[in-house]
């Protein structure tokens, strides 16, 4: 899949393929947001963040049009990284033709993920932390705590992010290169 979209959804056609990746949770004001930040900023260090581009949604639409939990952007904050100015949006059928990798922050997600998708997703649906670190592991939902909750949240994300852009940062080479992206495994 080439992934030539921004985030409004026009097409960039004289831009050169990028790996495309949204993050999903339930509200889009908690996990993903932060993931979607923590994962940019992850790439912003390591001198990638041409070589993807990075999104997070909700399965529910409770939040459209809202920012993130202000307990999220606090815990973002306090680690350097400003989540303040994302939008909740929800899933929608686009994504699963848009995206090449969409990462659920637990089971639950994956499940409402794999039925929303209007067909076979192909490899495209994963659970963050396993795909990322080999582990079946659940980024739990911390909007019910409080700030220790999202910080060790962020912790989880912060591991799992730092192992993706291992995992892809030879992939995202690879297409850039190739002009076309490989397969989403």
């Amino acid at each position: 899949m080439l992934s030539h979209w921004q985030k409004d959804n026009t097409s960039i056609m004289s831009e050169p393929p990028r790996i495309a990746i949204l993050f999903v949770c339930l509200g889009n004001i908690c996990r993903s947001p932060l993931a979607e930040g923590v994962f940019r900023t992850v790439l912003q260090e390591r001198g990638l963040e041409h070589l993807f581009q990075i999104d997070s949604a909700a399965l529910g639409d409770w939040h459209v049009g809202q920012p993130p939990d202000p307990r999220s952007v606090a815990a973002a904050r306090r680690n350097g990284i400003d989540t303040s100015g994302q939008t909740c949006r929800q899933v929608g059928p686009e994504d699963f033709e848009r995206f090449d990798l969409i990462f659920g922050m637990d089971r639950d997600n994956i499940r409402r993920l794999s039925r929303l998708a209007p067909k076979e997703p192909c490899g495209r649906i994963h659970l963050f932390r396993q795909y990322a670190l080999d582990r079946a592991e659940e980024v739990p939902d911390p909007y019910h705590g409080g700030e220790e909750g999202f910080d060790a949240v962020y912790r989880m994300i912060r591991e799992a992010s730092e192992a993706l852009a291992d995992k892809l940062a030879d992939r995202a080479l690879s297409v850039r290169n190739s002009g076309q992206a490989s397969s989403t495994t």
